[in-house]
């Protein structure tokens, strides 16, 4: 399912499709094809909404990951039910898996898949242990993981469990008789309860591995963490030159990169092709940067993510924070934690951006600014509520 606009996500998803946004510098859904391919799921059916063509760039036939994409478009908008339904012609053979196409996992699908298919149930749920399941649809369970209730994003005195939904469901076709055509209608919200009120038997799964949506900036930082821990040594595509610059990996290296004098990485860390490192530069470890970039002499990036042909000045310092493509930042500027830029925005030297704060496209800020609070374009939507 890749239908939603993004919008808690924004800036980074005004240009691409939430689940084109970079991980590792590779689109997040780029990871989530290759992990099912490798599970033994070599049919693929994606729903699609928002920006769908460049999703269809992106993945194409499927034939790179080695498996198959047939693709449907939302005219209108359907919810989560109702976008599989509009792709019911290629799912009434047999049981099916639905996952969010803005899922970022290593969870073993395909036991997930066998899992149902022993049950017998009509529906297997995902679940996952969670700290703060108050975004989540939460269930309670009994010892034989049947699903007795649920409840959709829980307030304080509502949270009987901790169990939150992933959004990933093993499906047989005779929910499709369930599902109205043409209107909007929702797995939790309208099928599930329906689904229970009409007698049929909802089975939990309770999943082990890594997990998230990516609704959130912080939760995107923590998926990239995840995909470069797993980083198992120094990989460098094409050459590479490193003068006089001490390196500790593992690292991923892309071709035609320049590291200079006195600088110093710490890994796990990746560096896309033709990016220059200036002198006495410190990258510390789970940090991405992206293709064509320039971190300039002086300069710190720790725990961040800098998109492709990011200009970093000299002397400023980025601590968890995202960059979005062709943005500049000035010499001496500070972008604190949990800060998004988007992209093309031109920052001027001595800015400090305090943490939690969000920039939209193609802003400017001047000399010596401190950017207290999200600084907005009317060129684009101004919502960060929502999908």
């Amino acid at each position: 399912m890749c239908g939603g606009e993004g919008t808690r996500l924004r800036p980074l998803t005004f240009d691409r499709p939430k689940p084109c946004i970079p991980i590792v510098n590779t689109p997040s859904l780029h990871h989530l094809i290759a992990h099912l391919s490798h599970q033994g799921f070599n049919e693929v059916v994606i729903t699609l909404g928002y920006r769908g063509e460049k999703i269809m760039d992106s993945l194409g036939d499927g034939s790179l990951f080695g498996v198959q994409i047939t693709y449907y478009q939302e005219k209108t908008k359907l919810g989560t039910a109702g976008s599989v339904k509009n792709a019911e012609e290629s799912l009434r053979d047999g049981p099916f898996l639905v996952v969010g196409g803005d899922h970022v996992t290593d969870i073993d699908l395909f036991g997930f898949s066998r899992e149902h298919l022993r049950e017998g149930g009509i529906v297997t749920v995902g679940f996952v242990s969670i700290d703060d399941p108050t975004e989540y649809g939460i269930a309670e369970i009994d010892s034989e993981f049947v699903i007795k209730r649920f409840k959709e994003k829980p307030a304080p005195g509502e949270i009987f469990s901790n169990l939150a939904s992933t959004g990933m469901y093993v499906c047989n076709p005779e929910i499709f008789d369930y599902i109205p055509s043409g209107k909007k209608f929702d797995f939790a919200r309208d099928l599930f309860p329906l689904l229970m009120r009409e007698g049929y038997r909802l089975q939990a799964w309770l999943a082990r591995g890594h997990w998230t949506d990516v609704g959130s900036p912080r939760a995107l930082r923590e998926a990239e963490h995840w995909k470069l821990q797993g980083m198992p040594y120094t990989q460098i595509s094409g050459e590479v030159s490193l003068q006089g610059a001490r390196i500790m990996g593992p690292l991923n290296i892309g071709g035609g990169v320049f590291v200079g004098r006195k600088s110093r990485i710490i890994g796990p860390v990746f560096i896309g092709e033709g990016t220059v490192i200036g002198e006495e530069v410190l990258i510390g470890p789970y940090t991405s940067i992206g293709a064509h970039c320039q971190v300039k002499d002086g300069s710190r990036v720790f725990s961040s993510s800098l998109y492709n042909g990011v200009t970093i000045g000299n002397g400023t310092t980025i601590s968890g924070s995202i960059i979005d493509d062709d943005t500049v930042i000035g010499d001496g500027c500070s972008i604190e934690h949990d800060t998004v830029i988007g992209p093309r925005c031109d920052l001027a030297s001595r800015v400090v951006v305090h943490s939690g704060t969000r920039i939209w496209p193609e802003v400017k800020v001047g000399e010596g600014e401190v950017v207290r609070e999200h600084l907005l374009n009317r060129a684009y939507d101004l919502r960060t509520g929502g999908s």
